[in-house]
């Protein structure tokens, strides 16, 4: 059984997928979405990446966004692209009846948070670019 059968039209996103350049570069398009908050979690720094991980923390509290309307051909983009040590989890979203499904970090983190403001800053122009450049090579290995 896939991991992502019966996720639905929903994901709770809090680092680089909420960018819309990125979203825009993987996707082809921005999902519509609302701006959320996931509580007793918070967004970690990984050592050598840009993008962070989800983790829990008690008292803590996350930002991000629910996509909605994400089809399951987008869902299959967004998993595969995906790094392994994420483990899609449903969890408690603050205004969200039902749990959201999202992708929470299951290996070593930093003490420190991951900001989105600097990587928006710092890093946002190439990150998308690097999206791109994945997207066109998965394309081309989807045709061979």
């Amino acid at each position: 059984m896939s991991r992502l059968e019966g996720v639905g039209a929903r994901l709770f996103v809090y680092g680089t997928l909420q960018f819309a350049p990125v979203l825009d570069e993987l996707l082809g398009r921005t999902p519509d979405h609302e701006v959320a908050v996931a509580r007793d979690w918070r967004a970690a720094t990984l050592a050598g990446r840009l993008y962070p991980g989800l983790v829990p923390q008690p008292g803590r509290l996350v930002a991000g966004l629910v996509l909605d309307g994400v089809t399951a051909a987008e869902w299959r983009v967004i998993d595969a692209f995906e790094d392994d040590e994420y483990d899609l989890r449903a969890i408690a979203v603050i205004g969200c009846p039902d749990p959201v499904p999202t992708y929470v970090w299951t290996a070593e983190v930093t003490r420190n948070d991951w900001a989105a403001e600097t990587f928006a800053t710092d890093h946002l122009a190439r990150y998308a670019d690097r999206c791109a450049r994945w997207r066109r090579e998965a394309a081309s290995r989807a045709e061979q």
